[in-house]
Formats: structure tokens, C-alpha cells, sequence
């Protein structure tokens, strides 16, 4: 089954991150249920979408990006368009949104396929003809070679935002898990 990597790498997920039970085992039997979850087309209840949490060459700074249609500052990602690699869809998303060369996976277990950042179930407010409905959204944390970067027409700016001053950007809840994430991977890995 196509879905079965996602549903593999959910669990290795619940395993490192109990505390987030609800919101994983709601993303667990959404791909479970949804054959085309993968798909945009599928819109109630959502679809899944990947992310990117791209840090900077020193681990210091993250990528934001002041998304063009939600006129917010959140990390960069898009649709999975089909594809179910989702760790492939956010690197490719990362890489097409920011210009970049090369993004780098990084992996907190360090055994196996990857096992996502973060994962985040958030609503896409109604817009021209398309209706509300829920990103389910992987995020894959990656380090950036180097700090050059081109701003995409999804964008109306990158930004690379030093994680003391992230609140000044955004206070959206779930980018300001994944810093604490961050914070905490370096702080036991000893700078990542």
C-alpha cells in the first residue's frame, strides 16, 4: 500500500513524541481512511501536505518564509500532488520556495528512514472557489549548506530568523514547537 511508509513513519513518530497522542492518531486514521490522501483534489476532509524546517549551516537560524496567500510567516512546504514520499516533497518544496541548492535531512533517531520533525494538522481557510478544509501536514527538519537564498512568487519574503527572535515573526503555535524541538535536539545532541 502506498500509505504504509506515512503510517509506519506516524508510529516511529508517536513513539518519540506520546505527548502528542490526539493529534497523531488522528493523522494516523486520516491516511489509513483516505486512499487519495496524498491527492489535493481530496478536500473534505483535507489532504496531506509536507514541510520544511530548514535551519541555517551554524543550527542558529531557521527559513520562514511570509507565505503569499496566508500572509503569515511559517516554515516553507506545499502539496504532496500524489507523491507519497512526504520527506521527498519537502525537500522538493524546500528547495523550489527557497532557491537553494541542497537541503540535508537531518534524522533525530539517526537509524532507518527518517522519522518526521514535526507533524501538524492545521485548517486552510475558504478561498476562490475552494473550500476550507485541513493540511495534514509532515515536517522534516533540514540544514542549509549556506545561507543564499531566492525568494519564489509564493513568497513576499524569506527571512532567516535567529530562534532568540522568533516570536518578532511569528507566534503561530506549531512553528513555535518545532524551535522548542530544535532547541531541545541541540541541547541533548550537543549543537546539531
Amino acid at each position: 500500500m502506498h500509505r504504509q511508509p506515512l503510517l509506519i513513519a506516524l508510529e516511529r513518530y508517536l513513539q518519540i513524541h506520546p505527548d502528542e497522542s490526539d493529534m497523531v492518531i488522528r493523522f494516523r486514521d486520516f491516511v489509513a481512511a483516505h486512499p487519495r490522501c496524498f491527492e489535493r483534489g481530496l478536500e473534505h476532509p483535507g489532504h496531506v501536505t509536507g514541510s520544511a524546517w530548514i535551519v541555517d549551516p551554524d543550527g542558529d537560524a531557521v527559513l520562514l518564509t511570509h507565505h503569499r496567500k496566508l500572509d503569515l510567516w511559517i516554515q516553507l512546504g506545499g502539496h504532496a500532488d500524489g507523491d507519497p514520499d512526504v520527506l521527498a516533497v519537502a525537500r522538493r518544496e524546500g528547495l523550489e520556495e527557497s532557491g537553494l541548492g541542497r537541503l540535508d535531512a537531518l534524522d533525530a533517531e539517526g537509524s532507518g528512514p527518517v522519522v518526521p520533525f514535526d507533524v501538524d494538522i492545521h485548517e486552510i481557510p475558504a478561498r476562490r472557489g475552494e473550500p476550507a478544509h485541513f493540511h495534514f501536514d509532515v515536517r522534516y527538519a533540514f540544514r542549509a549548506g549556506t545561507r543564499d537564498v531566492v525568494t519564489s512568487d509564493e513568497s513576499h519574503a524569506l527571512a532567516w530568523v535567529p530562534l532568540a527572535e522568533l516570536t518578532t515573526y511569528t507566534r503561530d503555535a506549531s512553528v513555535l514547537r518545532m524551535a522548542d524541538k530544535w532547541q531541545r535536539l541541540r541541547a541533548i545532541a550537543g549543537r546539531v
